[in-house]
């Protein structure tokens, strides 16, 4: 089940860790972001992070569910107090008893460090362990095999609606956070993610249980660093 969620208090019940539940726990998270006023109309500015922001972050715990938190919607309800949402964000990130997943974890990092946040360890990135399986008998996938809407059909039978056909040319931003195709494209994000980790484990420990130790403590971790160095980058790239 996907829903919005606006409330403090109903963020923090549903990350909570299940009691009876060995730490660290799995929890996979995505961000929706849209461009800032002055860059509304560049190219591909919501993937910068010093052209555009966090609209909303989505959160799944288990298979067939999701919240998802908007922040910074132009239109319907927004989270109720974003600067208590980015403490408690920023508490869950740093936290040693959750594994921080994402799919392509160098792109939240690189969103995150803009405000001065760095995930810590334990984190998984899903697209880092794509790239450590086989595609085929003797091939392993590469980074164009990766993508989430690649994966999700191959491996787990699902077709994911497209951003385009969500957003119909809108930032996503300016969709109503509170409309069930909008709250389903950003909680599947995280809801796959969590599905592909397991997935991925599964494997690795079938057939390659060395790949899973890279990915999590090589690949994963990395990509972090990497997320940091986009950010940097992109700040040297601005026009003075």
């Amino acid at each position: 089940m996907y829903k919005c969620v606006t409330k403090i208090a109903e963020i923090r019940k549903y990350l909570s860790t299940p009691k009876g539940v060995n730490c660290p726990f799995p929890i996979a998270f995505d961000f929706e972001t849209s461009p800032n006023l002055p860059y509304r109309n560049e190219p591909k500015s919501a993937l910068d992070p010093h052209k555009s922001h966090i609209a909303g972050v989505s959160f799944s715990v288990e298979e067939n569910s999701g919240i998802y938190v908007p922040l910074t919607h132009i239109t319907g309800e927004n989270c109720e107090d974003i600067s208590a949402f980015w403490e408690y964000f920023s508490e869950f990130l740093k936290s040693k008893n959750i594994i921080k997943i994402a799919h392509n974890m160098s792109f939240e990092s690189a969103f995150l460090y803009a405000r001065g946040i760095v995930i810590q360890a334990p984190v998984y990135d899903t697209i880092a362990a794509a790239q450590l399986t086989l595609k085929g008998n003797t091939g392993f996938r590469n980074l164009s095999d990766s993508g989430l809407k690649t994966l999700v059909p191959e491996l787990l039978g699902v077709e994911l609606p497209s951003f385009n056909d969500v957003t119909n040319g809108k930032h996503f931003d300016e969709l109503d956070p509170q409309d069930s195709e909008t709250i389903r494209y950003a909680c599947a994000d995280s809801d796959f993610a969590l599905r592909l980790y397991f997935l991925f484990n599964s494997w690795f420990d079938k057939w390659l249980p060395k790949h899973r130790y890279i990915v999590e403590k090589i690949e994963s971790p990395t990509a972090v660093y990497v997320g940091l160095m986009k950010n940097i980058t992109a700040c040297l790239l601005m026009p003075i």
